[in-house]
C-alpha cells in the first residue's frame, strides 16, 4: 500500500514544488469545484452459483472512472472521477430543490449556504455532462430514468458549452435537483504550489436505477466502472494515475462491502478541508497530506 500521507513528487510537479519551497512562486487563488464518486453494486456474474461464505470488506462496489485527456492543462492523464469547476450559475437553482437545505450542506461543507448549493449544483449539472447520470426528478421522490436520447444529449452539450444554464435546464424539463442523492463525503483544496488550484467538495452517490454512463465528455479519452481497490492496486502498480485525493478516497471507498454502506458512512463523517504541503529533502519534492 502506498504510503497515503507521503507522495515523492517527480517531473514538472516536482520542478514547480521546489521553486515554491524557494520563495519564487505566489499561490493562485483556488476555483471552487465539485466532484461526484458515482457508485453501484455490480450485478452477479454467477447468479445461479450456490451461495458462498461471506466475503471480507474488499471494496465490491464499483466506481466510475474516468482518465484526462493527456492535453489537458490541469490533471492531464490523471484517471479521476466526474467533475469541475462551479458555475456562475449554479447558485440560482434554489427554487428546483429538493433535499437537505443548502443551510445543512454548508454545515456539513464548512461554508455559506450559498457556497453550499453552488457545490452541490455543480456535482449534480458536471456528473451530467461528463458521464450521462442525472440527479433530478420530476418530483422530490423520483428520479428521470433513461437519459441516453438525442434531446438529453442536445441538452448535456448545450450545458457543457454553457448555451444553457442549468437553472434554465431543470425549469423547461420540469425537475427538481435530487440533493438527497448526494452525501457530502470529503474536501480538498489543490496545493498553494500549483498553478491551477480548486477548492473542491466531494459527494457520493449512487447509479439512480434505469440510468447508465456514457463516455461523452471531451475531457477524457477512457472511462470505466471498477472496484476502488482494483484501483488502488492499478496505481500501485503504476498502471494508473491519480491525484492523492482520488486514490485516498479509493482506499477508503475499498472498505465497504457495498453501495449503501458507504451512503451510511458518508452521513457521519467528519468532514475538514485537506490541503497537502511541501516538504523538501534535499533536491527532493514531497507532497504531505496532514
Amino acid at each position: 500500500m502506498r504510503d497515503l500521507k507521503s507522495q515523492l513528487m517527480t517531473g514538472r510537479m516536482a520542478e514547480v514544488a521546489l521553486e515554491y519551497a524557494a520563495g519564487t512562486r505566489t499561490p493562485a487563488d483556488p476555483r471552487p469545484a465539485s466532484t461526484v464518486i458515482l457508485l453501484r453494486d455490480p450485478p452477479p456474474t454467477t447468479p445461479a452459483a450456490p451461495p458462498r461464505p461471506a466475503a471480507p470488506a474488499s471494496g465490491r462496489p464499483e466506481v466510475y472512472l474516468l482518465r484526462r485527456q493527456r492535453t489537458m492543462a490541469f490533471a492531464a492523464g490523471m484517471t479521476v472521477f466526474p467533475g469541475g469547476r462551479v458555475d456562475a450559475t449554479d447558485s440560482t437553482v434554489a427554487d428546483s430543490w429538493s433535499g437537505p437545505s443548502p443551510e445543512w450542506f454548508g454545515e456539513r461543507l464548512g461554508c455559506s449556504a450559498q457556497t453550499a448549493a453552488a457545490y452541490v449544483a455543480a456535482a449534480v449539472r458536471e456528473t451530467f455532462e461528463e458521464s450521462g447520470v442525472l440527479l433530478a426528478g420530476p418530483s422530490d421522490d423520483s428520479v428521470v430514468g433513461d437519459t441516453t436520447g438525442a434531446d438529453w444529449e442536445a441538452d448535456r452539450v448545450a450545458l457543457e458549452t454553457r448555451e444553457l444554464g442549468f437553472s434554465e435546464f431543470l425549469h423547461r424539463r420540469g425537475l427538481v435537483l435530487r440533493a438527497d442523492l448526494l452525501g457530502p463525503w470529503t474536501h480538498w483544496i489543490t496545493p498553494e504550489f500549483e498553478p491551477k488550484r480548486y477548492d473542491t467538495a466531494f459527494f457520493v452517490a449512487a447509479l439512480p436505477a434505469g440510468q447508465v454512463t456514457r463516455d461523452v465528455t471531451s475531457e477524457s479519452d477512457q472511462v470505466t466502472w471498477i472496484r476502488p481497490a482494483d484501483a488502488v492496486a492499478a496505481v500501485e502498480a503504476g498502471e494508473m494515475l491519480m491525484l492523492p485525493p482520488t486514490y485516498i478516497c479509493c482506499h477508503e471507498l475499498s472498505q465497504y462491502d457495498d453501495v449503501a454502506a458507504i451512503l451510511d458512512a458518508a452521513g457521519a463523517r467528519e468532514i475538514r478541508a485537506i490541503m497537502p504541503t511541501v516538504r523538501v529533502d534535499g533536491d527532493q519534492a514531497y507532497l504531505e497530506t496532514t
